[in-house]
């Protein structure tokens, strides 16, 4: 049967990501060492899964309310008070997800019409473009380049904005350069903002991964509150990629829209995982302490040794990526990607699946052992080498 006339253009017109596909092709490769997937490899912290085991014996398996347990949002919104000084209602304006990912899903679902534009920077995590296809958006790409160490340029940002454009799509700390913005680039990006009357979705699930510098939330910018969907969850900075939590913070005007979107899409997140979250929230802080020293060592490995062997690399202060610039071997980034998987046995991902503007790049994940990433590096010297 021929189901190609039955399946909608918008969804034939995305791609699976391209991430997925060198993961998958690391399990045809013994031996290989994956620094493809952005997951910690550090396991659940056994106070959180305690808390998620409990909860499961107390029989609390049954729906929460669509916006997550209150206790939950609570312990959220206290959250973003201590780490960011940023003021959110509970009742009204926290929204539990299944993931970050479902976050911006929703957001964007909530927002855009056929014909509106979303300004998306680039290199910038893949969900983004495939999201407002689904939605019957135009994804417009606005680069950011190594020279500005990634950084989101505000005279380059007005460049592409048109009188369609709705939604500025701003993932800092970024996956895939591990560039972070500081608090005047923000707030040139925040003139902007107000200017052409956008709303902004700041996808800041890396923010307490950072590494001599200090995240500024950009809901935290004079002005951009009322302007702003922060998106974040407990995936990267609590090692709880699988629990699949996520949450929303935006003013009561948008998030009582985006909680209708998110009650058809899935209802409520899991239970006993919201239980864990509130354990992690309250009590997990030093868990992302000794979670982000040790990342903070493998960064200082992997970026002195890529530059050690003659790549161009600049310094990431954000998440738990390295974005070096493989150029200068004469290899595109997917013909380099596949040789030092079949040749070396290490798996990255080319920063061509990032967008246009991350070819001529990799990335690669230090979210593994530094035993694993020693010999990574001395596969790759090797593999440099003989080119």
């Amino acid at each position: 049967m021929d189901y190609n006339k039955y399946i909608a253009r918008r969804a034939k017109s995305i791609e699976i990501s391209t991430i997925r596909y060198f993961f998958n092709m690391v399990n045809q490769v013994e031996g290989a060492i994956s620094l493809c997937i952005g997951e910690p490899d550090f396991t659940t912290p056994e106070h959180i899964n305690k808390a998620a085991v409990k909860a499961l014996n107390e029989g609390k398996t049954f729906y929460t309310p669509n916006a997550g347990l209150l206790e939950l949002r609570q312990e959220i919104a206290k959250y973003l008070k201590r780490r960011f000084k940023l003021e959110y209602k509970p009742e009204s304006e926290i929204i539990v997800t299944i993931g970050a990912s479902e976050a911006i899903n929703v957001a964007i679902q909530t927002l855009i019409e056929p014909g509106d534009e979303v300004l998306i920077p680039q290199p910038s995590f893949v969900a983004y473009t495939p999201c407002t296809i689904l939605a019957g958006g135009q994804p417009v790409f606005v680069p950011t380049y190594m020279e500005d160490d990634f950084a989101l340029r505000a005279d380059i940002l007005e460049k592409y904005i048109t009188p369609r454009s709705k939604l500025l799509v701003l993932p800092y700390p970024n996956n895939p350069t591990g560039a972070v913005m500081n608090r005047q680039q923000l707030e040139d990006i925040a003139h902007l903002v107000t200017k052409h009357d956008l709303i902004v979705v700041s996808d800041e699930i890396y923010w307490d991964l950072t590494y001599g510098v200090e995240h500024t939330a950009f809901a935290g910018i004079s002005g951009m509150w009322d302007r702003t969907i922060t998106v974040s969850g407990l995936s990267k900075s609590y090692a709880m990629t699988g629990w699949r939590l996520g949450y929303i913070a935006a003013p009561e005007g948008l998030a009582g829209e985006i909680l209708k979107v998110h009650q058809y899409s899935v209802t409520c997140a899991a239970t006993m995982g919201q239980y864990a979250a509130i354990e992690a929230l309250r009590n997990g802080d030093g868990d992302i302490e000794k979670m982000r020293d040790e990342y903070d060592k493998r960064r200082i490995f992997l970026f002195e040794s890529l530059r050690d062997m003659g790549l161009q690399c600049f310094e990431p202060r954000g998440a738990f990526y390295v974005f070096p610039s493989i150029e200068k071997t004469g290899l595109s980034s997917e013909e380099f990607a596949e040789r030092l998987l079949w040749e070396a046995k290490v798996a990255v991902v080319p920063g061509s699946a990032f967008g246009e503007n991350g070819r001529g790049f990799v990335r690669m994940a230090y979210a593994t052992s530094m035993e694993n990433l020693e010999e990574a590096a001395r596969r790759i010297r090797n593999f440099m080498a003989g080119l």
